[in-house]
């Protein structure tokens, strides 16, 4: 798992570990450097000489003098052995920190990412970082919705930016990586890998796991539409043909791609087409969908859908609404906005 939480571990770790072992090496080159001049100074030796006596001391090897040192050149030494000896042990300690930091960091962050988890009910598990995986956590994010991603590609984890949702780097065909991205907990599983057959064991395994949990699946052909659905996928979709659809759709129906387009919600416009959930102790059970178009709100009802029975278009607006519809309805941004607060459950 690759640690995705906010905040910081302080003390020795992150930065401060680093910091020390560059530390180290500057002492030993600063020493190396001063005892080079050093015996350039008190002695006859060339500079190279002065340079091999150096690294001889420091690093306790004990070879022979280079050349006949005096009293003052033998001081030197002393001094300069003493000193090289603090300088390595710093370093070896700086070394070992630098190390077992890194260590301690990342158990650190995979205990966090874990209690990060465990703490989610009725989030999106996404499976697969993909262009196609990548597009809905960016929409899930901005919906406020929270998820966790599942991606087994190390170099596609690696570009995974910090954000508002966790990561696991494991493989999602592997039970316990959607055990532990809390499947049982979850709203939805969206199988996003490039694979068929992995997208088909997700929905399998999703469903054996959590039973009422909505499975929308990534199809590349006729026939793995068909196993994804009976593998009991919710929705299946094919980025190929969703897209055939949309090109064709916008040479023969332009006004109404460009309608759609308008719609989405988010896009920018202020139109949008937005689905909303009476909660329990909501003010909006019990009115007939004709009060939603009120002045106040700017907005049509375009479809109602009563707990799992079929989606009802453009119902008539004598039905009074009640707890667990969901309302499809187009309007301004403002009115689409307040008709969900005002559908939240208190």
């Amino acid at each position: 798992m690759r640690e995705r939480a906010s905040g910081a571990h302080g003390g020795l770790f992150g930065g401060g570990s680093a910091r020390h072992l560059l530390i180290a090496f500057g002492l030993l080159l600063g020493l190396t450097a001063a005892g080079t001049a050093g015996y350039v100074a008190l002695t006859d030796m060339t500079p190279f000489e002065a340079l091999y006596q150096t690294v001889t001391t420091l690093s306790t090897v004990g070879f022979m003098e280079v050349r006949p040192l005096g009293t003052a050149g033998r001081t030197f030494t002393m001094v300069l052995i003493a000193a090289g000896v603090g300088a390595a042990l710093y370093a070896f300690g700086a070394l070992a920190e630098f190390l077992v930091a890194g260590r301690i960091q990342e158990i650190l962050g995979r205990r966090a990412i874990m209690q990060s988890i465990a703490a989610l009910r009725d989030h999106v598990i996404v499976c697969g970082f993909g262009r196609l995986g990548r597009a809905v956590a960016e929409e899930l994010a901005r919906s406020g919705i929270p998820l966790v991603v599942i991606e087994e590609d190390q170099e596609v984890a690696a570009r995974f930016e910090p954000g508002p949702h966790l990561m696991l780097v494991a493989s999602a065909a592997d039970d316990e990586a959607l055990e532990r991205a809390g499947v049982t907990r979850a709203r939805a599983v969206v199988a996003a890998t490039g694979s068929e057959a992995v997208n088909t064991f997700i929905g399998l395994a999703a469903r054996e796991a959590n039973p009422q949990i909505a499975i929308h699946a990534r199809a590349e052909t006729e026939a793995g539409v068909r196993r994804l659905r009976r593998a009991g996928a919710t929705q299946v979709v094919s980025p190929y043909h969703l897209a055939g659809q949309r090109l064709a759709h916008a040479i023969v129906r332009p006004a109404v791609v460009d309608f759609m387009e308008l719609a989405t919600p988010g896009s920018g416009a202020e139109i949008d087409l937005e689905e909303v959930a009476i909660g329990a102790g909501s003010p909006l059970a019990g009115d007939r969908v004709a009060t939603l178009g009120s002045e106040d709100l700017q907005l049509s009802v375009v479809a109602v859908r009563r707990g799992a029975g079929p989606l009802v278009l453009n119902p008539a607006g004598e039905v009074a609404l009640e707890v667990g519809d969901r309302v499809v309805v187009v309007g301004d941004r403002r009115s689409v906005m307040r008709l969900a607060e005002l559908a939240a459950p208190r």
